[in-house]
This record gives C-alpha cells, sequence and structure tokens, in this order.
C-alpha cells in the first residue's frame, strides 16, 4: 500500500479516537453485547448471542457497576444448547453483595476423558466422532442449575463473609449425534459396565449444595486488577435431601436403589497482583485448591469448579478454558485438584471512542495443574485387569473397530480396552501455556481472544476461546 494513502487511512482512523489518560466516569446504562459463532466438527455451527448490561448510575461508583447482568442465548446447529442469565450488585442492598445465576445447558456430545488424569489414557485419533461412527471419548450431560450467593464486610475491614444456595438438575448418558452408530461402545459405557461409575448415578441427580466461608479483597479492581489481593476460603457440599423420583419416570428404580451421595468440600482461592509498570504492565497470578473433606460426590459433579463471583459462565475443570488453558475440557477429574494461572498483562493502548472507554491488553499465560484426590482408583485398576481380552484397532485412513482387526487395511494403533479404561500411569502436573488480546470497555466488558498451547499431547494439541473476562 502507498505510504501517502497509509498515512491518510491512520490520520482518519485516529480522528475517530479521542486519546486520553484520564478515564471518563460512566453513568446509565450500557451494554456490551457480542455474538456467539463458531465451529465444532462434532457439534456443528455455534450461533446466538451473548451481552452484559452494565447500570453505572450517576457514575459516583464507577469504574465499579451499581448492578450487571449478563445474559446468553445460544445453539449449535447439531442441537446442543446454552441458556444463561447472571445478576450481582454490591450496592441495591446497602452493605450486601447479591448475586444469583440461572442456567441450562444442553449437551449431547459432552467430553468425557475418565477419570484421575494421567491414570486415564487420552488417544488424539479417538477424540472425535470417527468415521465409522465412534465416540470413544462422548457422552451426554444436560444441566439446569440455579445459583445464589451472598456476601458482606466485617465493619470497615477489607474481610467478609459469603454464603449461597445452588440447586442442580443433571442428567448423563449415552453421546446422541447423527454421526454415532447406535450401540457404538464408549469410555463412559466401559466405565458403567465395570462399576467404576455405579448404576445409581448413571442418569444424573438433583442436589442442594450449600457454601460458606470468608473473603479478603485488597484489589483496587475486581475485573481488571493493577494491584492487590483477594483470597477465598469456603465450603460447600450436599446433604442429598432431594428426592430423585420426579420426571425421570423410567429411571426411578434405578434412582431408588441409588447409595446417598451427600459430601463435603473444601476450596481456596488466592489471587494477587503486582503493578510493574504503573497501569501499564501487571503480573498476576491464582492458586486453587478444591478438594473433598467428607462424604462421597457422585461422578457428574467432579466437574464443577465452584467460585463466589462467577468470570465464566460455567467453571468446569481441570482442562481447557477456565483453569489449565490449553488441555482438553474436562481432561482432569477426581476428588480434588490444585492448579495455578500465572499471567503478565500488558495494556498497550487506552483510548475514548462513541462514548466508551476503551483498553487494548494483552497477556502471556503459564498454567498448570493435577489431581491431588484420586477418584474411583481401585475400581478403574481393576477393570483395566478384566478388560484384557478386548482390543481397539486404529487404521490410518481414520477408521476404527474393535476386537476384530480388517483384513488388508494398514493398522496405526492397536490398544486394549485395559489401556484405555486404566493407562496405569501416577498423575503428574499438567502444563499449558499461550497468549491473549482482550478489549476492554469501560474496565468491565471485557472480550477475549485467548490462544493456548498443551505441553503434553497426552492432555491436548492446541485450544483457542472467544469469551468474556479474564479467568481470574
Amino acid at each position: 500500500m502507498n505510504k501517502s494513502i497509509f498515512s491518510l487511512i491512520l490520520a482518519a482512523a485516529m480522528s475517530t479516537l479521542t486519546l486520553q489518560a484520564q478515564e471518563v466516569a460512566k453513568t446509565g446504562l450500557n451494554f456490551g453485547p457480542l455474538p456467539a459463532i463458531g465451529y465444532s466438527s462434532d457439534l456443528g455451527w455455534h450461533y446466538g448471542a451473548l451481552s452484559d448490561i452494565f447500570w453505572y448510575g450517576d457514575g459516583s461508583k464507577y469504574p465499579d457497576y451499581v448492578w450487571k447482568a449478563n445474559v446468553e442465548v445460544s445453539q449449535y446447529s447439531k442441537g446442543n444448547t446454552v441458556l444463561h442469565s447472571f445478576f450481582d450488585s454490591k450496592y441495591l442492598i446497602p452493605g450486601l453483595r447479591v448475586s444469583a445465576a440461572i442456567s441450562y445447558f444442553g449437551n449431547k456430545t459432552y467430553n468425557f476423558y475418565g477419570f484421575n488424569g494421567a491414570s486415564s489414557t487420552y488417544i488424539p485419533e479417538l477424540d472425535k466422532i470417527t468415521e465409522d461412527g465412534l465416540g470413544w471419548f462422548l457422552m451426554r450431560r444436560d444441566i439446569f442449575r440455579v445459583m445464589t450467593c451472598l456476601q458482606g464486610n466485617f465493619g470497615d475491614s477489607k474481610w467478609g463473609w459469603a454464603t449461597g444456595l445452588s440447586y442442580w438438575d443433571i442428567t448423563t448418558g449415552g453421546a446422541e449425534n447423527k454421526g454415532l452408530i447406535n450401540g457404538a461402545t464408549s469410555l463412559f459405557e466401559q466405565y458403567i459396565r465395570n462399576n467404576i461409575i455405579p448404576e445409581g448415578e448413571m442418569y444424573g441427580g438433583r442436589h442442594l449444595e450449600l457454601k460458606a466461608g470468608v473473603v479478603f479483597d485488597s484489589r483496587d479492581h475486581e475485573n481488571n486488577p493493577t494491584r492487590g489481593a483477594n483470597l477465598e476460603v469456603y465450603m460447600f457440599g450436599s446433604p442429598d435431601i432431594l428426592p430423585q423420583n420426579n420426571w425421570r419416570e423410567k429411571y426411578n428404580e434405578v434412582y431408588n436403589n441409588a447409595a446417598k451421595t451427600h459430601y463435603l468440600k473444601l476450596a481456596v482461592h488466592f489471587k494477587q497482583f503486582f503493578p510493574l509498570v504503573q497501569d501499564r504492565l501487571t503480573l498476576g497470578y491464582h492458586l486453587a485448591y478444591q478438594g473433598l473433606i467428607a462424604g462421597k460426590a457422585p461422578f457428574y459433579m467432579l466437574q464443577s469448579i465452584q467460585s463466589l463471583n462467577m468470570k465464566q459462565i460455567n467453571t468446569e475443570g481441570l482442562g481447557s478454558t477456565c483453569t489449565v488453558r490449553g488441555t482438553t475440557s474436562n481432561r482432569l477429574m477426581g476428588n480434588g485438584y490444585a492448579w495455578g494461572n500465572f499471567e503478565l498483562r500488558y495494556s498497550f493502548a487506552r483510548f475514548r471512542w462513541i462514548g466508551q472507554n476503551w483498553t487494548l491488553a494483552t497477556n502471556p499465560f503459564f498454567d498448570a495443574g493435577m489431581v491431588v484426590q484420586p477418584y474411583r482408583i481401585e475400581k478403574m485398576e481393576l477393570a483395566g485387569t478384566n478388560a484384557t481380552n478386548k482390543r481397539i484397532y486404529l487404521y490410518s485412513d481414520g477408521s476404527c473397530n474393535i476386537n476384530e482387526p480388517e483384513d488388508g487395511v494398514a493398522k496405526a494403533t492397536e490398544l486394549s480396552l485395559a489401556e484405555l479404561i486404566y493407562s496405569g500411569n501416577k498423575e503428574k502436573v499438567h502444563m499449558g501455556a499461550g497468549i491473549g488480546l482482550h478489549v476492554i470497555m469501560n474496565q468491565n466488558f471485557n472480550i477475549n481472544f485467548e490462544f493456548a498451547k498443551c505441553l503434553d499431547p497426552n492432555d491436548g494439541n492446541i485450544g483457542i476461546n472467544i469469551g468474556l473476562n479474564y479467568i481470574f
């Protein structure tokens, strides 16, 4: 492009942006709409819309909002659905923070990689619907969830309390997709056959969860901090008091014979931020633990990573976009997790445009985590021993079958079901690294584009996410 033409275009673009160091306090109602657009070879096209909605009132609380709402309605072309709404406010009720969410996630091809991280075998060639209709790492899972949380301070200190109540209604079963062959086996099915997942849990369940804990917060701003620390320590669990024989009539016999799955867990999150270059470069890290301290949790509740203030609409793990970026979604499942996230956040541009305060930032990051409390590991070992006479054959043309090798087709890999159910490996630290671009409006509405590379091919390959907010 001619330099003079480029200069004219640049000058015209800059004339629309009022560059300034000092932000203007926002007032009234503010919207942050974003289309939900994507594609998955298993799920199809992803389409819909999401938006953050902020009320700043007279602007006296800015950059805090008086209240915030988030709404998402989206669909995958092969039938999977996301319906979500969220509300949060520190100021509607003086001295009390109120947040609530109601969500439905319908997923006909949900990823299931087994329990205990490295003790479960990951085969990239099977992480898809194969040409001959096998979905080895797929199952179905639908969630209806209602969450509430109340927080308050102890006097004028930075310490506070938190309490909450959540309702979960989860349905699980075999994956559903027109590319799958009816009756084809899967890891989920093998876990049921070998009693790693008990019969009483195979269709999901309903749970009422209670949570309570303490909070410390000295951050200068919650959604885009440059200094300070945040500590959350709380317990949550379910007494398993809800009847399971509601609308699932065909499952009632299974539910009535199911063992009680009451449980109590502890969660600890510590985040700290250091300004390296004033208002430009910030070092931040997040250290977290979540583990079982009493009872027995059902398998379908393992993936839920609890939080007091939602950054993402559905935080699950370990793995994927919310915990260890770059690893496949829910790659690591167990009774207890420990993980850390480390980021350098560089704000390289600030400007005024269309009456809003904008920040452009990038964040190179490194994540690491592992299962620290195994889940039904003895049953996995026993199932692996009992499954040695069966094999899966993977061929160079992308096809596969079970127990009967095809004549005249070059074999790529031969695996026993024993290896696929239990790898025999001990758990280890799983890591991912990458970089993101964040477009931030008024310090609160944050569109992120993050690219991550898994550092172990047994945990995945590359993860790309377009969504909202920093993950911590």
